[in-house]
């Protein structure tokens, strides 16, 4: 595989929100390690959050094998141990063996993350406000991150998690405070199944019931430095149409949760005309006005950087359905790992960056696009 290009700027990754696709990020990453990455920056929401603490939470040389043991320990259930791949590829049998699958995976857990609090049926048990309890994950986390180092400053660090009872989205960031295993929980604890984490007296819910991608709190915390982002998308926003309620299941999913991408990079692309029109007037400036305090805020407002955003985004499977999301079996899991391996080979292969404007603005390509 070919290394990475020369990147235009400091080296980010964002980690879209989207449970057990989670495993695409991983092979996504494990790919760009091997093509000699080193993210500078990481932000995460839910499964993004879990895969982002593995990767800054640990040295370069461990992270690949850090996310492989999470991985595999979460997709190690013995009740899914005999369900292998359809090497065959029929979409019909694996279709089968992927909802069995999701449906013991709703009924068991994952190990190393979630297990069943029963009974289920609401009311039987007073107080109940989650499905399943999420001690198991704590553990996993608590043995493959360290936190010093996540907190070091070598890797910026940031998660984000919606208050309970505001409903104001917060991003957690290790610039501004020390994180924990409590904040990467509660970027990703998705109510009902999941419950809330309580930091500092206050509970928390999954980023992703507001925003399920932290691409806005890059290019705004990061406002000064020209970047090379690196998105990782666990939902398309383009798909068929639907021709069943299994079907609009699935792409309402879609499209509720890969939308806040679309709608930072289009609101981030039309601000690109005044962004150049403003970087033409201030190199006519004279040196006392160029040199100003309000020339410096225009400087800022404007963003006047370069910013690439690579897309990478996961791509169905013809036999998976609205329940990709919460299936665990080791086959799938290893599907989308490998899958993700093969977009970076393709979209090194491609090279996009070639194709983007020069100068300042904030451009985006799709990396795993059919050409």
């Amino acid at each position: 595989m070919p290394g990475i290009p020369t990147l235009p700027g400091r080296p980010v990754l964002v980690l879209q929100g989207g449970g057990s696709l989670g495993s695409y990020q991983a092979g996504v990453f494990a790919a760009l390690d091997d093509a000699g990455y080193c993210p500078e920056v990481v932000a995460g929401i839910s499964i993004g959050a879990i895969n982002g603490a593995l990767i800054a939470g640990n040295p370069p040389e461990r992270r690949r094998e850090r996310l492989m043991m999470f991985w595999e320990r979460v997709t190690g259930s013995p009740a899914l141990s005999w369900l292998a791949g359809d090497s065959t590829g029929n979409n019909q049998s694996e279709g089968l063996r992927h909802q069995w699958a999701a449906a013991a995976t709703a009924m068991l857990g994952a190990p190393g993350f979630f297990s069943p609090r029963w009974p289920w049926l609401p009311g039987w048990w007073p107080g109940q406000i989650a499905l399943y309890d999420t001690g198991a994950l704590k553990a996993t986390l608590e043995e493959l991150v360290d936190w010093d180092l996540l907190n070091s400053g070598a890797v910026r660090f940031a998660v984000g998690a919606v208050n309970v009872e505001t409903g104001n989205f917060k991003y957690f960031c290790t610039s501004q405070q020390r994180l924990d295993v409590r904040h990467v929980m509660a970027s990703g604890a998705l109510p009902p199944g999941l419950p809330p984490v309580e930091i500092d007296g206050q509970l928390w819910w999954d980023g992703g019931l507001v925003s399920n991608t932290p691409l806005d709190h890059v290019l705004d915390h990061d406002d000064e430095d020209d970047l090379a982002i690196f998105q990782l998308d666990l939902f398309p926003a383009r798909g068929p149409r639907p021709k069943n309620l299994a079907d609009v299941e699935e792409r309402a999913a879609d499209i509720r949760f890969s939308s806040r991408t679309r709608f930072t990079t289009d609101a981030q692309a039309r601000l690109n005309g005044p962004r150049r029109a403003w970087a033409r007037l201030a190199a006519k400036l004279p040196p006392e006005l160029r040199d100003s305090a309000d020339a410096q805020l225009l400087d800022r407002l404007a963003r006047g950087r370069r910013v690439v955003v690579a897309q990478l985004v996961y791509r169905d499977q013809p036999w998976q359905g609205a329940a990709k999301g919460r299936e665990f079996s080791r086959a799938t899991m290893l599907t989308h790992w490998r899958h993700g391996e093969a977009d970076v080979a393709t979209m090194l292969e491609r090279g996009g960056w070639a194709g983007l404007p020069d100068g300042p603005g904030v451009w985006s390509f799709d990396a795993t696009a059919t050409p």
